[in-house]
């Protein structure tokens, strides 16, 4: 993840509104090289560890409630999941995954990545917390809730239930389930999720600068600056991460997924 973390950095900043008189490109790739450039290797890397944090306890709870909502989901005769069961599963674990680990997470690194632009008076992640807290409340770690859940539910929805699908697909027509076949599903739900979901991912980021800002201002501010197209800014970068995680993702998942069904039975 710190390896790609940069293209992630890059996504939030052209997604980001242009500061008024400041010129800012709309190529991830410039943006990085400005940047190392003009500040140095570390500010390629503002709220990666706020990223991580919020990473792993988004996948933990993805995949924990995302099992246990499926199985409430599933015919009560057959146990079977056709893709629209799958693709409700997804949501409802989207949402759940959004308001117990990816709102409040990816407030603060969006927050930090603005800021370092900006006013530069967030020290760390934490000092962000607190002074975000004192001038807005409990609920300004919430801005751009709206926004996240969207995307979450979407990327949710659309990443469970294009790999299930794929999943079911191939196993009714005897395909081995192999590591290969589990990377190459992974990324294809990875590409759906990233197309389908995009316009949540930049409103999402507009809402949680570090001034914030309602979902309704975002949407409106991102239709004013550059109109429809504006809503998939920043698709490259985010393309690049998923089609990979996604693979990897759901290999491991699969891995352990069979090393633990043993011992749950």
């Amino acid at each position: 993840m710190s390896k790609q973390y940069p293209f992630e950095f890059a996504k939030t900043r052209v997604q980001l509104r242009n500061q008024s008189g400041v010129a800012s490109s709309k190529n991830p790739f410039l943006v990085v090289s400005q940047v190392f450039r003009d500040e140095g290797v570390s500010a390629l890397y503002k709220g990666c560890s706020t990223l991580v944090v919020g990473s792993i306890a988004k996948d933990g709870v993805r995949f924990l409630a995302f099992d246990s909502i499926k199985k409430s989901f599933a015919d009560p005769e057959t146990g079977a999941m056709s893709p629209l069961r799958n693709l409700v599963a997804g949501m409802v674990t989207g949402v759940v995954a959004s308001t117990f680990a990816v709102t409040p997470t990816e407030r603060i690194k969006t927050a930090l990545i603005d800021d370092a632009r900006t006013a530069k008076k967030f020290r760390s992640s934490l000092h962000a917390v607190r002074l975000i807290y004192q001038e807005y409340g409990f609920m300004g770690m919430y801005h751009g809730y709206a926004g996240t859940t969207l995307k979450q539910a979407g990327a949710t929805a659309f990443r469970m239930g294009t790999y299930n699908i794929l999943k079911d697909f191939e196993k009714s027509r005897d395909i081995d389930q192999s590591t290969f076949t589990n990377f190459a599903n992974g990324a294809v739900a990875g590409t759906v999720t990233t197309l389908a979901t995009q316009p949540f991912d930049t409103i999402k980021t507009r809402s949680q600068s570090a001034k914030g800002a309602t979902t309704v201002d975002a949407f409106r501010s991102i239709l004013a600056d550059e109109g429809v197209r504006g809503f998939w800014r920043g698709t490259t970068m985010r393309l690049g991460r998923t089609i990979f995680s996604g693979g990897i993702l759901f290999t491991v998942y699969e891995e352990v997924a069979g090393l633990l069904s043993p011992l749950l039975r």
